[in-house]
C-alpha cells in the first residue's frame, strides 16, 4: 500500500512503523539513525525505493564507491524483503531478499558500521 507522493505507507525495512516515522524521517534527513541496527534498515529501505542521495551521505566516504549519485542504483533487482540475523554494537548481519527478472535470490552480508562525527555510517561488508 503506498501513501502520498507514491510512497509506502508501510516501512520497507519490515518494521511495524510507518515509512514515514521510520526510514522516511531518515530519509529526509529529519533526524539520524541512533544504532547501527537503524542505519542499516534505513540503507535497505533507501535501496528499495532508490533513495541514493540517503545511501551517500551514510557511507563513509573512503569505502563509498566512486559514482554512486552520478551511476544511480542497480534497477535490476527488486528487494522483497529484509530480516536482521544478529548484530552488535557496530556491525549487522542480515538477508536481504530480492529478485531478478522473477528469480528469487538473496544477499546475505555482516556490515561493519562506525560512528563519524556523531553520526553513524556504513563502512563495509565482512562477509
Amino acid at each position: 500500500m503506498t501513501g502520498p507522493l507514491g510512497r509506502p505507507s508501510a516501512c520497507p525495512c519490515g518494521s511495524t512503523a510507518s515509512y514515514d516515522s521510520c526510514c522516511g524521517a531518515l530519509h529526509r534527513g529529519a533526524r539520524q539513525a541512533g544504532t547501527a541496527v537503524e542505519l542499516m534498515r534505513s540503507r535497505y529501505s533507501a535501496f528499495v525505493l532508490g533513495e541514493v542521495d540517503h545511501l551517500f551521505r551514510t557511507w563513509h566516504p573512503r569505502t563509498r564507491p566512486a559514482g554512486l549519485v552520478e551511476d544511480g542504483l542497480d534497477t535490476g533487482r527488486t528487494w522483497t524483503g529484509l530480516d536482521v540475523l544478529d548484530h552488535g554494537e557496530d556491525w549487522v548481519e542480515f538477508d536481504a531478499h530480492y529478485t531478478v527478472g522473477g528469480v528469487p535470490g538473496v544477499q546475505h552480508e555482516r556490515s561493519r558500521f562506525e560512528r563519524r562525527a556523531g553520526r553513524w555510517v556504513y563502512v563495509e561488508a565482512l562477509d
